[in-house]
C-alpha cells in the first residue's frame, strides 16, 4: 500500500510513520515538516552493516554518505550503530565533529576542496581525504607538510561505467566532473605521483558510478575495474592498494513502479566477484568500504504539508497547492522526480483522482509531482509525501525567503525535535 515499510494506517484512518500519527505531528510542530523515523534508519544500516560483515568475512565497512541527509543528530545515530560517514564539505565535517562524531571513521570527499577544507580535515584527523586531482594532492602534501602530518588518502577513480539513472546523477563515466580517467593513464600517473609523497599515503581507491541503480551489473563490473586497476599498480609499481572503497547509489522504492533490489543481493553478488577477480589476479582481497545514503535515508523520511486551496482546470487538470514546495523539496523542478503522496487524514481510503501537487513559490515548475494518485484532497488536509528523507532537507533553500522546516525524529511511539524550524529573524540574521 505504501512505498516504505514504516507506514500504516492507524485506528483513527490516519497516516501513521514507526507508529506515530502523522496528523498529531502535524497539529504539534506545523507544517511543512520533515519527519524522520529513527528504527527506520537503524534497521537499514544494520542490513548494511551485517551484509558487509557476513559477504566480506568480516573486512568491510559500511559509510553512511551523509550528503543525503545530514544533523547532528544523523550523525549521532550512525555512529551509536558503529559506522563510518562520509563528508563532502567543511559544513558536514564540522556538523560530525560537533555531534562527537569519531573523525577517524570520517571520509572527505569532494572535487574541489578549498585549503580551508583540507587544514580543517588534517587538523581534525579525518580518516581518509579521498584526493581528486594532481593539484589537490599537491596542495594536501604542502598543508600536511607544515602540520607535520602525514594523512591517509585514497583516490577517487572514474572506472568508465555508465549506470542506468539520471545523466545528472551518473558520476563514473569518463565524462565526469568527479576523479581520475584509468583510459588516459591519468590514475596510473596519479598514484606513482603519490607515492613520491613524503607526507601523505595512499590507503585505497575509490569510485562511485551514480545514484538511484537498479541493475546490480554495472556495480559488478566496476568492482572488476577497479580490482583490475590494483592489480596494475602492484604488478608495475610494485605497491599493493590495502583499501577499496566502491560508493554507493544503491536504488529506492519511491513510487510503486520502482523494483529495486534487496540490498543484500548487491552484497551478495559484488562480493563474489570481488573474491574471484582477487584470486584471478594474485592480488589480496582489500578491506572493502561502501557509502549508503539514499538508501538509509530516503524511505526513513517524509515531509507533512497543509493544503490550502484545491484549483480545477476542467479537462486538464487539478492543482492542490501546498504550503511548502521546491525550497524543502527541489527534486521535482530538478530532476523530474517521482514520489508517492497520501491524504494523511485519509490515509484509508482509496485514491479517486490524480492530481499535480503545487508548491507556493513564485515558478510555475514549483511542483511535487504531476498526475499523482491521491485521495480526494481539501483545504485544511495534510498531505504526506513519501521517501523524502534524502536530498531534500540537504538541498532546501530559502528561496522566496521561506523559512526551512523543522526535523523531528520518530522513535517508539515518541518524537523530538532534531532541527528546530528557522525563524523570520533566522531568515535576515546575515543582513547588514
Amino acid at each position: 500500500m505504501f512505498v516504505s515499510e514504516n507506514l500504516s494506517v492507524n485506528a483513527a484512518g490516519n497516516l501513521a510513520i514507526g507508529g506515530v500519527d502523522t496528523v498529531e505531528l502535524a497539529k504539534e510542530y506545523g507544517t511543512p515538516l520533515y519527519v524522520m523515523d529513527e528504527q527506520e534508519i537503524r534497521r537499514t544500516l544494520r542490513r548494511f552493516h551485517d551484509s558487509i560483515n557476513k559477504y566480506y568475512d568480516g573486512k568491510g565497512s559500511v559509510h553512511y554518505a551523509s550528503k543525503a541527509f545530514s544533523c547532528m543528530e544523523m550523525c549521532r545515530i550512525v555512529a551509536s550503530e558503529g559506522d563510518g560517514l562520509d563528508a563532502v564539505s567543511i559544513g558536514e565535517l564540522y556538523t560530525a565533529l560537533k555531534a562527537g562524531f569519531p573523525m577517524e571513521k570520517v571520509g572527505f570527499h569532494g572535487n574541489n576542496k578549498t585549503d580551508e577544507e583540507l587544514e580543517f580535515a588534517v587538523d581534525n584527523k579525518v580518516g581518509h581525504i579521498v584526493v581528486d586531482n594532481i593539484p589537490e594532492l599537491h596542495r594536501l602534501e604542502r598543508i600536511a607538510a607544515e602540520k607535520n602530518a602525514v594523512p591517509h588518502i585514497m583516490f577517487r577513480i572514474k572506472p568508465g561505467i555508465s549506470a542506468h539513472t539520471h545523466d545528472k546523477i551518473m558520476t563514473g563515466q569518463i565524462d565526469s566532473k568527479f576523479g581520475f580517467a584509468l583510459e588516459t593513464g591519468e590514475a596510473f600517473e596519479a598514484v606513482k605521483e603519490a607515492l613520491s609523497c613524503k607526507n601523505v599515503e595512499l590507503a585505497g581507491v575509490h569510485c562511485h558510478i551514480g545514484s538511484q541503480i537498479f541493475d546490480i551489473v554495472p556495480f559488478e563490473e566496476a568492482a572488476k575495474v577497479m580490482l583490475r586497476f590494483i592489480a596494475k599498480v602492484k604488478n608495475e609499481l610494485g605497491f599493493e592498494i590495502r583499501e577499496l572503497n566502491l560508493g554507493g547509489g544503491f536504488g529506492i522504492k519511491y513510487t510503486s513502479q520502482d523494483d529495486p533490489q534487496p540490498f543484500e543481493n548487491y552484497l551478495e553478488r559484488v562480493s563474489a566477484v570481488v573474491k574471484e577477480e582477487c584470486a584471478k589476479l594474485n592480488i589480496e582481497q582489500p578491506f572493502i568500504y561502501i557509502e549508503p545514503g539514499r538508501s538509509v535515508a530516503a524511505p526513513a523520511g517524509i515531509t507533512l504539508y497543509t493544503v490550502g486551496a484545491r484549483k480545477i482546470i476542467p479537462d486538464i487538470r487539478t492543482y492542490i497547492s501546498i504550503d511548502g514546495g521546491m525550497p524543502d523539496n527541489p527534486r521535482y523542478i530538478l530532476y523530474g522526480s517521482e514520489y508517492d503522496a497520501v491524504v494523511a487524514n485519509k490515509a484509508g481510503e482509496e485514491r479517486t483522482e490524480k492530481v499535480t501537487i503545487a508548491g507556493k513559490c513564485c515558478e510555475s515548475g514549483d511542483l511535487i509531482g504531476e498526475n499523482m494518485p491521491l485521495q480526494h484532497a481539501e483545504a485544511g488536509d495534510i498531505i504526506a509525501v513519501c521517501a523524502t528523507g534524502a536530498y531534500n532537507y540537504s538541498m532546501s533553500s530559502n528561496y522566496n525567503r521561506l523559512q526551512k522546516p523543522a526535523v523531528v525524529f520518530v522513535n517508539n511511539g515518541e518524537s523530538r525535535i532534531a532541527v528546530k524550524r528557522e525563524t523570520l529573524d533566522d531568515i535576515i540574521r546575515n543582513d547588514i
